[in-house]
């Protein structure tokens, strides 16, 4: 067996976020410009390049694979992928396939993502008022995505919600949405707007609302006790007494969660970041692609990338402007 990851911190790397596409069917206002330019698709890591990548990454003792995107289920085919990676969990290498999604295509994917041993799903929905999810997403639809998401719980699978906490936007809606995740047995995670792809028609700092708000608003109206659980991803965990249900909050800026970083990001096109907060990638589509019998120079570079892996990121809006900024849209990075 090929050696395990390890980055320069002593921090096992165990979970992989994979982008298969940059494109989607919203443009969300802090992920995406409106007018997007996206990739050449001879960019684009083929999907049999995918499964050759990810299985690499396998073989190196990643337990987690999250399929992001853009929106992962635009991808032509894509279903073809997520049915080739279940063989790693019918191997046991694998512990986890799953994917975070706008929603919109659940009602058409949901029975074959739950055949391909998909168990879990993270569904981006910021509110639940139809004006407002359109003018947040700019191109999308309410209805497609509650329809999505009955079509994801009839096929079993279970349901997170993320929400990305916006000042003046959804903050009247944090205990309409906390109750109707109950009511439905959907776990909630909320999730601090982040420094990213700004250019120039978003204000970054008039968006932020920090979670120590949203925790305090919650605690006046329910009784908050604080897990220890972690779910491999950066949330930290509280549970609701009254309704017995489950809030995340991912607050890279009012609370930094780098010390416990386990997880690596790659584009569609194979670049590999080795923090969400950082410029720094690496190129691993060329060993793949210069070396298409031999998997060796891919691990060699992998191995080298995840020594260049920083200790944390430098997000910070204390100072009334978005500092430690990075250029991408989160969309090319993959959620």
């Amino acid at each position: 067996m090929a050696p395990r990851l390890i980055d320069p911190f002593a921090r096992a790397i165990t979970y992989l976020r994979v982008s298969v596409t940059d494109r989607c069917d919203f443009r969300c206002v802090y992920c995406m410009a409106e007018n997007m330019t996206f990739l050449p698709k001879k960019e684009l890591l083929t999907l049999e390049e995918l499964d050759r990548m990810c299985s690499a990454f396998i073989g190196l003792g990643v337990e987690k694979l999250r399929i992001t995107g853009g929106e992962p289920l635009v991808r032509k085919g894509i279903m073809t992928f997520f049915n080739s990676m279940s063989r790693h969990l019918d191997s046991g290498a694998l512990q986890e396939l799953t994917l975070t999604t706008n929603g919109s295509q659940l009602a058409r994917y949901a029975d074959d993502l739950y055949a391909a041993g998909v168990r879990r799903v993270n569904v981006s929905l910021d509110t639940l008022d139809e004006d407002k999810f359109a003018r947040v997403t700019r191109w999308g639809r309410l209805p497609q995505v509650l329809n999505g998401l009955d079509a994801a719980q009839r096929a079993g699978l279970r349901i997170k919600i993320n929400a990305v906490a916006l000042k003046g936007f959804n903050e009247d809606e944090l205990f309409t949405m906390t109750e109707w995740c109950a009511s439905r047995g959907m776990d909630l995670t909320w999730i601090e707007v982040m420094p990213m792809g700004d250019l120039g028609n978003e204000d970054r700092v008039g968006q932020y609302w920090s979670l120590k708000d949203v925790r305090a608003m919650l605690a006046e109206q329910y009784t908050v006790t604080d897990l220890a659980e972690r779910s491999g991803g950066p949330a930290r965990y509280v549970r609701l007494e009254e309704t017995g249900q489950k809030i995340g909050f991912i607050t890279p800026l009012s609370h930094n969660f780098c010390e416990s970083c386990n997880r690596v990001r790659m584009t569609c096109t194979g670049e590999l970041y080795m923090c969400l907060g950082q410029e720094d990638r690496a190129d691993l589509r060329a060993p793949l692609r210069d070396s298409p019998e031999d998997d060796a120079p891919l691990i060699a570079a992998i191995h080298k990338a995840i020594g260049l892996k920083p200790k944390g990121h430098d997000f910070d809006y204390s100072r009334q402007r978005a500092d430690g900024q990075v250029s991408r849209h989160m969309s090319h990075t993959g959620g």
